[in-house]
């Protein structure tokens, strides 16, 4: 071979590098480099959480306090997903928050349920007179809105009022049609226990009322919880010592959980909550009577704030006949396990199997 001549190259090496060249095109478009929907996404996801990142150190460097908090409050876990610091975090924003807008210190308390501690609630409905200063307690204890206009005003237990009767034998052939083959009894005509439309709202000069038997009702702590159940984002759960609690923050306020609901305990915050700053309790739970916010739900936690520091409801401190019972149902001794081992005891709705932790008992 003479200098003159070229060495000739792989034939394999030059059909695999005519494969890796893509053909030239008449249409500019189409060469130029195409971008798959993956790379898209992902390049705009990138780009999205850039902006609020950096729309998020504007915030925090901003003046307005309650701004920077709120909207820190936008990218908190779900408390139970949180670490101890994540959890102190949030407390600090939220006493930050509450002392700013209400104008005295606040304090929101997270403390964990206790070991060996399961909550439990009795109620003597014979003794239960109906004077509702179980509701009013529970307004001015857990920060409910009172507020006037329609949806403004939450509260959280509900006192039924039923009338007291009996089947008399005299009205035995006072029916319709009268004779053979009565369709409508005459006992049909008088009250025997039954609840009345509305009377939940009733307002009495005085109390008890002659023939008539009073049924308070709130959330019954269920151990089968049917809320829980249909949340779609997990906002409410039940806690180890019994308690079903709800994370505000993480409401989205789709009311699934009221429907399921077959007590009647749920609220849902239709309106910003009507909460005059000179009426505000101070001594707040994260899961419980903390101030709540337009669009969420709320409900009865056996004021968390309390129980879980060794202090009875305080519902169950107002009742002036002492018709309220609380302990844990874990303790052979506590009144609520005594109770249910000597009294007549019956669960509401028990044929549904939610396994409430709320009892009714009589003597």
């Amino acid at each position: 071979m003479t200098h003159e001549e070229t060495p000739s190259a792989d034939p394999a090496r030059e059909q695999e590098a005519e494969r890796a060249v893509p053909p030239a095109s008449a249409d500019p478009a189409a060469s130029a480099p195409r971008a798959s929907r993956r790379d898209f996404l992902k390049a705009g996801g990138m780009l999205s959480l850039s902006s609020l990142m950096g729309t998020a150190a504007l915030m925090v460097q901003s003046d307005n306090a309650r701004a920077a908090i709120e909207w820190a409050e936008h990218f908190q876990k779900n408390y139970r997903l949180m670490t101890p610091q994540e959890k102190a975090e949030a407390r600090a924003r939220l006493e930050r928050r509450y002392s700013q807008e209400y104008g005295r210190k606040v304090n929101v308390d997270t403390t964990d349920a206790q070991p060996g501690v399961l909550m439990g609630y009795a109620l003597n409905v014979r003794k239960c007179i109906g004077c509702r200063r179980c509701v009013h307690a529970c307004v001015a204890e857990n920060n409910q809105s009172r507020g006037s206009r329609p949806g403004e005003k939450i509260e959280w237990i509900q006192v039924l009022r039923m009338e007291r009767g009996e089947f008399a034998k005299e009205k035995m052939n006072q029916g319709y049609p009268e004779g053979l083959g009565i369709q409508v009894g005459g006992n049909a005509y008088t009250p025997a226990g039954e609840v009345l439309e509305g009377q939940y709202r009733y307002e009495p000069a005085a109390v008890p009322e002659k023939d008539a038997t009073y049924m308070p009702i709130a959330c019954m702590q269920c151990e089968k919880p049917p809320c829980v159940k249909v949340c779609p984002v997990r906002t409410t759960y039940r806690e180890p010592d019994g308690v079903v609690v709800i994370d505000y923050n993480w409401c989205i306020g789709c009311r699934m959980c009221m429907g399921a609901c077959p007590y009647w305990a749920r609220r849902f915050n239709v309106n910003n909550p009507v909460l005059p700053k000179e009426e505000i309790n101070p001594v707040t739970h994260y899961l419980g009577n903390r101030p709540r916010m337009r669009g969420v739900v709320e409900k009865c936690h056996w004021c968390l704030q309390r129980t879980r520091h060794g202090r009875y409801p305080a519902c169950v401190e107002v009742c002036p006949v002492g018709a309220r019972k609380f302990g844990n149902l874990l303790d052979p001794e506590s009144e609520v396990s005594l109770i249910l081992a000597r009294k007549n005891v019956f669960r509401l709705k028990a044929e549904l199997n939610t396994f409430p932790k709320f009892f009714y008992f009589y003597d």
